[in-house]
Formats: C-alpha cells, structure tokens, sequence
C-alpha cells in the first residue's frame, strides 16, 4: 500500500511540474502571437526565429511535445486510478455539493485541449515541416503574418479555436493553482499564487480569443 501512495504522489508530481512547463510556454506563445495584432513586422521576425533557430527547432521543440504527452498521459493514468480506487460509486456520490464542475471533469477539458492542439498541429505545425523539410522553400521572414491571418478567415475554424481556448480557461482555473498545492506550497505567498492562477487562467486564453477574432474581421486583403 505505501508503494502505491508513492507512486500516486510520484505521477501527481510529475504531471503538476509538466502542467507548469506547458504554462510557461503558453505565456511565451502568448506573447508571440499577441506581436501579430500589435507589431505585425516583429511577429514575423519572432516568428522566423522560432521557426529557425536550432535550439528550439530540435532541443525546445522535442522537449515541449514530451510535455504535452507526459501531462496528458498522467492525466489519464490518475483518472483511471482515482475511479478505481473510489468506494463510492458517482451515484452515490453528490459531487457538486463537494467540488466543482471543473475540478471534476478535468479529464472532459484536458482530452478537448489534447485535441485542439491536434488541430494547432495541423494548422501550424505541419504546414511549417512541410514547407522548409519536404518542400525545401528557402527561408521567408516576411510568410508568418499572412500565413497566420489566413488560417483564421474560416469562421468555422475560429469558433473551434474560440471554444477550445474557453475549456482550456477552464483548465487552467483548477489545474495551475492545483500544480503548486501538489508542490506542497504553502506559505504566506499562498493567496497571492491563488489570485494570479485565477487571473491568468482567464487572462491568456482571453487573449488568443481576443487574437482569433481580430484576424477573422481584419483579414489581409491584397
């Protein structure tokens, strides 16, 4: 039995710091894409060097999708456990009367978030491989700006990136201030993490909302 509670506590931690990597990197992706409303030249030049620079094209890059896979994968392995391990069944159990509808279904937005950034993949990602690898298009600078508005001029689409980033807000109200209770942090800054998790859950997917929707009305007309 102590081995299994360590190796609960042990996949908890691992998942909460790869929860906390990914939300770091959220806010760096964040301030790329919010460069393509305010400073559209400084978006392509962020952009080309993203998409050029060794270091993140095979050390970051390789590293973020064994986060997203890690975080996903601990994810399900702790629902799984959890339902196993639960002497009352959810009929039994009044679980909105003792936790919230996000705390209980963060298995429901998380398989939502792991699908969108399927689709990112394929909006993003994939074109990008294609486009220096397979193609082997010599570098353009100037490409990502238009690239980028153009993906957003299906409505469709947009509403997909728009609800997608509402379930990831809401993820992220219960999952990062969950990420540092797992680190066992409790001190006097406890409240003040509280309240930035809070602000940034709804903050950062506000802003690649806010981001979505002004590509879509302001397309790049020739």
């Amino acid at each position: 039995m102590s081995g299994l509670i360590k190796s609960s506590i042990a996949r908890k931690v691992v998942m909460a710091l790869s929860g906390l990597f990914l939300v770091f990197f959220l806010a760096q992706h964040f301030t790329i894409n919010v460069t393509s409303v305010l400073a559209p030249e400084t978006f392509n030049e962020w952009s080309h060097f993203m998409g050029y620079n060794g270091l993140v094209q095979f050390i970051l890059q390789p590293i973020l999708i064994a986060g997203v896979i890690v975080h996903f994968v601990m994810g399900i392995v702790l629902e799984l456990q959890n339902n196993k391990a639960r002497a009352i069944k959810y009929k039994k159990y009044n679980g909105s009367s003792n936790a919230s509808w996000v705390s209980r279904n963060m298995i429901i937005t998380g398989a939502v978030v792991l699908a969108f950034l399927g689709l990112h993949f394929y909006d993003f990602w994939l074109p990008e491989m294609n486009y220096k690898y397979i193609e082997g298009n010599p570098a353009e600078a100037s490409r990502y700006l238009e690239e980028t508005v153009h993906k957003f001029e299906s409505l469709p689409r947009t509403l997909i990136y728009v609800g997608a980033f509402i379930l990831l807000s809401l993820h992220l109200w219960h999952g990062f201030a969950s990420s540092f209770q797992t680190m066992g942090v409790n001190n006097k800054y406890s409240a003040a993490i509280s309240g930035f998790t809070k602000i940034y859950a709804v903050a950062i997917p506000a802003g690649f909302i806010f981001i979505a929707l002004y590509h879509h009305f302001n397309p790049i007309t020739h």
